[in-house]
């Protein structure tokens, strides 16, 4: 087959597992299916209107993904994030979008920069119903686009879904629609400005304050369930998100 043909052939739609397991990680993400909740295959394939093979395909899937937990004899369920889990995934969070920002401030063009415009406008129009967690990971996402480092991007992917799970349970929709817009936006400047050093700064201000907390909530009461608010306010009202 000629080159050509290859190229001019229709993309393939994606597997019936992974729009299964797509719907299935917006569930567990945004609190559908809570912590701890066991997943029945029977059920969600009949709601899904899907037999039980696609189901048990996604389960797979989110299961490599760390958002589902299967035992013998006991079944899948969705994962309970504790304080040491959220600690270790921000600790890695911190240290990859270090890097993130500092190659993506050193690449930075203006289309770049106007697709982050465009998700800070969205932001300061954020309603009450509007998908809070989905617009901040979107600005995060186009950080590491800009990065154009494929293995990173791998790394962030596989840290994503549990980020977005432990936002929707923690997330001040009221603050964040009053402050994110404008540290999203400090973000962008800097990366404008093309300075590595400075945009590795700013992101260590963005997220370190979480870590900090998550660490010190820790400390305070081991038993606080990671889905519970962190102790103390962030740095003049920061979101760290």
């Amino acid at each position: 087959m000629a080159t050509s043909d290859l190229t001019a052939a229709p993309a393939m739609p994606p597997a019936l597992s992974t729009l299964v397991a797509d719907r299935l990680r917006e569930m567990i993400t945004r609190g559908v299916l809570a912590p701890g909740e066991r997943l029945k295959e029977a059920e969600l394939a009949e709601s899904m209107a899907v037999s039980r093979g696609p189901v048990r395909e996604a389960i797979s899937i989110l299961e490599r993904d760390g958002l589902i937990e299967s035992q013998r004899h006991r079944g899948a369920r969705v994962i309970t994030l504790t304080f040491d889990d959220i600690e270790e995934v921000y600790s890695l969070r911190l240290a990859i979008e270090r890097l993130a920002m500092e190659r993506c401030a050193a690449r930075i063009d203006d289309a770049a920069l106007a697709r982050m415009d465009d998700v800070i406008a969205r932001m300061k129009a954020l309603a009450e119903g509007d998908d809070h967690v989905a617009l901040d990971l979107e600005f995060h996402d186009l950080v590491y686009a800009g990065a154009d480092h494929a293995r990173l991007r791998r790394t962030w992917s596989l840290l994503r879904s549990q980020v977005s799970m432990f936002l929707n349970a923690r997330l001040d929709r009221d603050h964040f629609r009053a402050s994110a817009w404008s540290e999203h936006a400090e973000l962008r400047d800097v990366l404008a400005k093309g300075d590595p050093e400075a945009a590795a700064a700013a992101i260590e201000r963005h997220i370190g304050w979480t870590l900090r907390r998550i660490r010190e909530t820790r400390a305070a009461d081991p038993d606080t369930p990671a889905t519970g608010p962190l102790s103390g306010p962030g740095p003049q009202g920061k979101t760290g998100l």
